[in-house]
This record gives structure tokens, sequence and C-alpha cells, in this order.
């Protein structure tokens, strides 16, 4: 039982802390509504992404298999416990789950995550097998006929030209051509070319006929013969912007229909059956020929078309946030990519500024050479380039979590120092500051319990605009390829895929929706911060 003088003492010391001024300035935070939410948004979103884990896994939480428990996601079980295959790697416990040796018995279960996807598990595509789709494609074709004339228009010899009279094509024998379609005079000279027995470059017209039907009329070249022809031959070809638009019939596996519906009822019943044997065969991985056939008096392509499953893949019902180019989900990414950032950024900030206070703190009280010495060192440290430093550095050691989090900390703390070092000189000339050099208080308290408390201002207030800053930083860093190693889940890694792939729209988007939240949760908790801080409150003149 915890003696009750020590409860009294930690709670002298925490109301010690929040002095009156503390507690007014986060009373003054807390008004500020937005950034008080946006603290509360991003805390959860930060405790969220530490408990992935239990969220993102393709280890279940719980396993009861024969009669025993085991628990996946804390302790490794090996593939020999159940399927005693001697295999000693981790399991695929989907497969597990769905296989007759887990089901034969009614006491077996497993307790998987909402989400049942690891980060790094790269995705078997016969598990998508329920998002294979056939689509049909129901185009109407132009009819295309021939004829021939005399030198009186009198027709003969009529092949497929009953789509352009309204007389069957039988009769059309000896009747005239301008009866129904008038030959304009550019035509009417080509074709007289030809029974001079001249020579004439192909002809092309576009007609429109007594009944309102638009074709197109075409005369292959001729030359000079030796005996001057007694008839020309002239092909008609339907005009396609009078034909029915194309339509598309999406079937899924079954096969069942899920778009197109009412197309498909539409079908002849005899037709509808040819068509459901190809997509049959579609699914099943064979090529169908495209079907020609007549359909409502015009002649109809069907052809078959299968989405063959590759990586990346778009959102599907399992897979919300779509697949990256390695088989892995999305989701899994960015909610453990945000826990790395998070944690990246907080580790950076806090490092890099307890860096920069000491130097700075150091610069400021003592001042002289010590401070005209260090800051010129400073200014040479930051004028070395971060990103050659970097390559290099990450050239002979490889990259990692460690390095790039040092590599980045020896560079990021120079900017608070410069803001501790001002504050420094300018709280030690203080009244309070004398007062204790003269008590024989040492430097070291004096910095560090006397003036640094009244110099925290700037530290706090640029806390969270540089946790924003470091993270921007990572997912930068990332994604040109001189941050975390793969396959470290990161957003700059997805959003560099996207880069590679850009028809995969869902690997620009997600991250960059969750790179902006975090970063715009942190700018509104600064934006709190630096008006809590500020002593003399906003107004507005009307």
């Amino acid at each position: 039982m915890r003696h009750p003088l020590s409860y009294k003492t930690s709670m002298r010391s925490i109301r010690t802390f929040i002095t009156p001024v503390t507690a007014k300035r986060w009373r003054r935070f807390r008004r500020h509504r937005r950034a008080f939410w946006s603290l509360v948004g991003l805390l959860v979103l930060y405790l969220v992404s530490l408990g992935a884990e239990l969220i993102c896994n393709d280890r279940p939480l719980f396993v009861r298999f024969e009669g025993k428990s085991y628990f996946p996601a804390v302790a490794f079980t090996p593939d020999d416990v159940f399927t005693g295959s001697g295999k000693q790697t981790r399991p695929d416990y989907r497969a597990l789950r769905d296989s007759p040796l887990f089901a034969e018995r009614s006491d077996n279960f497993m307790v998987m995550t909402p989400v049942p996807y690891g980060p790094y598990e790269s995705l078997d595509p016969e598990e998508l097998r329920e998002e294979v789709r056939v689509t049909m494609a129901i185009v109407p074709q132009p009819a295309v006929g021939r004829l021939n004339i005399d030198t009186n228009d009198t027709i003969s010899r009529p092949r497929g030209m009953g789509r352009f009279f309204d007389a069957a094509e039988a009769d059309l024998v000896g009747q005239g051509l301008h009866a129904e379609w008038p030959i304009p005079e550019a035509l009417r000279s080509a074709i007289n070319q030809r029974f001079r027995n001249e020579d004439a470059p192909a002809f092309r017209a576009t007609l429109v006929s007594r009944g309102g039907r638009t074709a197109e009329i075409a005369l292959s070249a001729f030359r000079k013969r030796v005996t001057p022809v007694s008839t020309v031959r002239l092909t008609f070809r339907e005009d396609a912007t009078a034909l029915p638009a194309p339509t598309t019939v999406t079937f899924e596996k079954g096969p069942t229909v899920v778009k197109g519906a009412p197309q498909w009822k539409a079908l002849p019943a005899e037709l509808r059956a040819n068509l459901w044997d190809r997509a049959i065969a579609t699914f099943a991985g064979g090529a169908s020929d495209p079907l020609l056939t007549p359909l409502d008096g015009a002649a109809t392509r069907f052809s078959f078309e299968r989405n063959d499953i590759q990586w990346p893949h778009p959102p599907t019902r399992e897979h919300p946030f779509g697949i990256d180019s390695a088989g892995r989900d999305v989701f899994a990414r960015i909610l453990y990519g945000l826990r790395i950032s998070m944690s990246f950024g907080l580790l950076l900030v806090v490092l890099s500024m307890l860096l920069g206070i000491t130097v700075g703190s150091i610069q400021g009280y003592y001042g002289g050479a010590l401070d005209i010495t260090s800051q010129r060192f400073i200014e040479i440290w930051s004028a070395m380039p971060f990103l050659y430093v970097m390559i290099l550095v990450g050239s002979i050691f490889g990259p990692s979590f460690g390095l790039l989090l040092f590599c980045y900390g020896i560079f990021h703390w120079i900017g608070i120092s410069y803001y501790m070092r001002a504050e420094f000189l300018r709280l030690r000339k203080f009244q309070f500051v004398d007062a204790a050099r003269c008590m024989g208080v040492p430097p070291r308290k004096i910095i560090f319990r006397h003036i640094l408390p009244n110099a925290l201002t700037p530290v706090i207030t640029f806390f969270p605009f540089s946790l924003v800053g470091a993270i921007g930083s990572l997912a930068a860093l990332d994604y040109l390829g001189f941050g975390l190693p793969p396959p470290t889940p990161s957003w700059g890694e997805l959003l560099h895929q996207a880069q590679q792939v850009r028809w995969a729209w869902w690997l620009i988007v997600f991250p960059s929706i969750a790179l902006f939240v975090v970063m715009l949760l942190g700018v509104l908790i600064g934006e709190g911060v630096r008006e809590a801080y500020d002593p003399k409150p906003h107004s507005k003149m009307e």
C-alpha cells in the first residue's frame, strides 16, 4: 500500500508544475475548440495506430484447435502444430480456417482481427477470385451493301441492300436508284468518268435518301480498260451515328449479371443461352471469339473480356483501400504507416529539441567567446547538404529507422537552438538571475531551474509545427527512396508506387488524405497553442 505522505508529495509536485499561468494557458487553449478537438483527434489516431496489431493482422488473436488454446498474435506457433507437416514456418491462418482439417471439429475456431491482412503480407491472386468479372460488349455494326447501276441508274445485282431501301432486295432489280437516293453532281461526274472509260480515283460521298436515311457511298479506283464497262458498282455503308449506342453487360463469378440487366433481358432467349456459355468459358480462362449475329435487323457484335487479377488492384469489399503493387493491403499499410510516422516525428522533435535547448541555453547563458565560437560552428554545420549526408551514410550503413532518426536529428536541432539562445541572452540580465548568482546557486541550476522554465514558450509553441514538419519530411524522404528501408509501411512509399503506376488512383488518394489529415490536425493544434501562449488576445475592430 502506498504511503499517504508519498501521495501528498506527488500531488504537491503536480500542483507546483501546474502553475496559475499554466492553468490559464490551458483554459485559453480549450476555448480554442478547433485546436482542442484536433488534439483529441490526433491522440485518438495515434493510440489506434499503436494498437494496429489488434485491427490489421494476418495472425489471429486467438485460436482454439483440438481442445488447446493459442495466441498467434502474441506468441509464434509453427505450422506443424496445426497440420502436422513438420514445417516450422508460420501457417496461413486464413487457409487453415477454411480447410477441412480445421472444420472437422465443431469446437475449433479462431478470432481474427477486423481486417485480417497484415502490412507485410503479399496476397495470393486466387484469394480475389470473387472479384473476377467478365464484360460483354454489345456493339451494333453498320450495314454494308452493294449494287450495280447502268447509264440509266437502273439497279442490278443488289447484295445486302435491304436496310437502305423500303422495298425488298429482290424487288430492287430494274428499279431506278435516283427514285430513293438522289445522286448529287459530284457523284454523277465520278460515275460518268467510269462509263467513259477514263482513269478515276476512289470517291466517297455522304447521301441522304428521300426517306431520311444517311449512308456513305463509295466508288473504288478505276483504270481505263480495253472494253468500256456497262455497269458501275456502288458500295453503301450505313451511318454509324444513326445506330444504337454500344452497351455492356458485366458478369460476376457464378456467373450472374451485376451490371446491364435490362440490356441482357432484352436479348432473345436462344441468343442469351449462347452468350451465357461463352461467358462461362471466359470465366474459366478460355478465349471466346466474338459473335456476329443479326439483332433487331442489324448485325451486332458480341465480344467478351475478363479482368484478370493483377497488382495493384482497385478497392474491393475485402480491401476498401485497394491493394498496392506488391499485393499488400493499402489500409493496413496506411494504419501502420501512421504509427511509424507519428513515432518518428515525436522522437525526432523531442530529441532535437533537447539538443537544441541544451546548446542554445549554454550559448545564451555564458555568451562571449563561447557563444561566438559555437554560433560560427552551427552556421557552418547548417550549411551542409542534409540529403547528400543522408545518401552517403545510408549507402555505408544501410537504411534503418535509427539511422534516419540520427541523421535527421543532427540537423533538426539548429532552429530551436537559435530561439533558446535569444531567450537566454534576454533573460540572463533579469534580476532573479542576479539574485540566484548572489545566493551562490551553481550555473547548472540557474540554467535549468530558473531561466529555462521562463524560456520554454518558443519550445512549446513550435512543437506541433516541428512535428508536422518531421512527418512531412519522412514522407518526402520515403517518396524519394532515401527514407525507411522496404518493406516498412510508409505513406511516402505508397505515393512513390503511385508515381510508377499512375492509373492506380487509390495509391494517390488514400495516402494523401492520411497525410493531409494528420498535418492539418498538427497545424490546428499549433495555432491553438500559439494563441494560448500569446499574452495579447486577438480582437476584431468593427
